[in-house]
């Protein structure tokens, strides 16, 4: 419902209420059957303050990867 319902608001209007402009980061598998990579690059293109992470030949699970979690990991305490 969540993914395919009509939302109250455009994701494209979302502001960044970070403190010091930090980014949201947005890591996405592009064989992920669930959510389009396409529509997170979509996003992510519009709003400059998300970091977009497109990882080839991974799904929706793409977490649980061990040198997956451990580069996600690694960029977030490097940020």
């Amino acid at each position: 419902m969540a993914g395919y319902g009509k939302w109250e608001f455009d994701p494209l209007d979302i502001a960044n209420h970070f403190p010091n402009n930090r980014s949201v980061h947005i890591w996405q598998g592009h064989e992920d059957k669930i959510i389009p990579f396409q529509l997170n690059r979509y996003i992510s293109a519009k709003l400059p303050w998300i970091r977009y992470h497109e990882v080839p030949d991974v799904g929706h699970l793409l977490i649980f990867d061990s040198s997956l979690c451990e580069a996600i990991l690694r960029e977030l305490l490097l940020e």
